[in-house]
């Protein structure tokens, strides 16, 4: 199983990185490996969000199709259909997630993900994949005086 972690990153902050999602890679990645670093952990903590842990579980739990179990004992729960299965940890700055493969989070987890924040960063653990589970929305104003010449 492939192991992820989603970030709510505050949304000026995506909006700023949106672009450059390879320095918001790198700093998450020095992060979790030197979280002892005063710097770096205030810098973690001002461009993330916490997730709401009690309304995220309770949209994953009405999600159409999805069946759910929770283990007390490790602080996880399961999400599932019959063919797909995703294993989540709900930490106050990022989501854990295991599953097969990233259709499964796509068709289980991200529509409810993407109805709390339009700005969430997925980092794959065993690779450098990472990047947005949200095409941009960043618009720029279109000035009506501009005129373009060739």
């Amino acid at each position: 199983m492939k192991e992820y972690r989603v970030y709510w990153i505050k949304e000026e902050f995506a909006k700023h990185y949106y672009y450059k999602s390879d320095i918001l890679y790198r700093f998450l990645q020095e992060y979790h490996v030197k979280q002892q670093r005063d710097d770096l952990r205030m810098q973690f903590n001002f461009i993330t969000e916490s997730f709401p842990k009690d309304p995220l579980i309770s949209q994953l739990i009405r999600q159409p199709r999805n069946t759910y179990r929770k283990d007390n004992s490790s602080e996880s729960l399961t999400i599932g259909n019959k063919q797909e299965l995703i294993t989540l940890h709900i930490e106050e700055k990022h989501i854990k997630f295991r599953c097969e493969t990233l259709q499964d989070a796509e068709s289980l987890l991200f529509p409810t993900l993407r109805r709390f924040h339009p700005f969430l960063f997925i980092v794959d653990q065993n690779s450098d994949n990472h990047g947005w589970i949200s095409p941009a929305k960043i618009t720029t104003a279109y000035n009506n005086e501009q005129v373009l010449y060739s």
